[in-house]
């Protein structure tokens, strides 16, 4: 999953603007986000611990299909020159091994004086929601992205 880059300037976005971006979660994912972040909780890796378990089966880390939002943010919605200022993040549900997650965000309000939007973000897997939240990021303006430009217009 390498979604194509969308630039949006501050005032490209407005309330109800919003991005859909899915994932099919691979083994190899779930082992690469452990060995870069160390969480090498066996719930992520091993089928026999995770059986004993009331998920039953391997489940994804939080933060990886967290890492999903970032994958909009950073890329569509708002895009490339995004900054995060903040995220809140509800975990609903396990994502296994094999489900497809699709990252939902959602303009819900601008703070034109900052430059700030608020995002909703949801992951949901066949209809139903495993993470929720909310977004703060601060998004350039066309002039700040590329000041020579806003001087020649």
């Amino acid at each position: 999953m390498m979604p194509e880059l969308r630039v949006l300037y501050f005032e490209d976005l407005s309330v109800g603007l919003s991005e859909t971006l899915s994932k099919t979660i691979a083994a190899s994912d779930v082992v690469g986000f452990a060995e870069i972040t160390g969480d090498r909780n066996p719930i992520h890796l091993s089928e026999h611990f995770a059986a004993r378990t009331p998920f039953g089966t391997r489940i994804a880390h939080g933060l990886y299909t967290a890492g999903l939002i970032s994958a909009v943010l950073g890329t569509r919605l708002p895009g490339p020159g995004a900054i995060y200022i903040s995220q809140s993040l509800n975990f609903r549900a396990p994502v296994r091994i094999g489900d497809t997650v699709d990252v939902t965000v959602e303009v819900a309000e601008l703070v034109p004086e900052r430059r700030r939007a608020r995002l909703t973000c949801t992951c949901a897997v066949n209809g139903e929601t495993v993470l929720d939240g909310e977004a703060l990021v601060k998004v350039p303006t066309k002039a700040e992205a590329d000041p020579l430009a806003a001087r020649k217009g």
